[in-house]
């Protein structure tokens, strides 16, 4: 079977579920979470696995401009490409909303083994007169 690739696992944000046992993610929810954590961990956060994680939020300080944006899209794919073998990453796009605080960036995956087409937008927030 196809999906039992890919796998079930605890749900993140780690919870109780509605019986009280551990909240798990199956398949293709299972893959969605994987990328959420790939893009919401900073690199050197795990202490066990130091290079896990997204380069972006050494940009956390960087002005909006086109190219944070093109530094935020290449450490997103870098990423994805390293720590998500599930998934083929069709395309990533950066948009500035919320007057240069924050760059929703919208990943379109296709995960591999349902050839089943996903897009998750992931928001970053740069801080406010971060700039050098």
């Amino acid at each position: 079977m196809a999906q039992s690739f890919l796998g079930i696992g605890w749900g993140f944000p780690v919870a109780p579920d509605a019986s009280g046992a551990l909240a798990v993610a199956a398949y293709e929810e299972s893959v969605r979470q994987s990328v959420w954590i790939v893009l919401g961990t900073a690199k050197g956060e795990r202490a066990m696995r130091p290079e896990f994680g997204c380069g972006i939020h050494d940009l956390v300080f960087e002005r909006n401009t086109v190219a944070t944006a093109g530094k935020v899209t290449q450490s997103v794919r870098e990423a994805l490409l390293l720590f998500e073998p599930r998934i083929e990453l069709l395309d990533v796009a950066v948009e500035s909303r919320r007057s240069g605080e924050l760059l929703e960036i919208s990943v379109d995956y296709r995960v591999r083994a349902t050839n089943t087409a996903f897009n998750l937008v992931f928001p970053f927030y740069l801080e406010r007169g971060g700039g050098r």
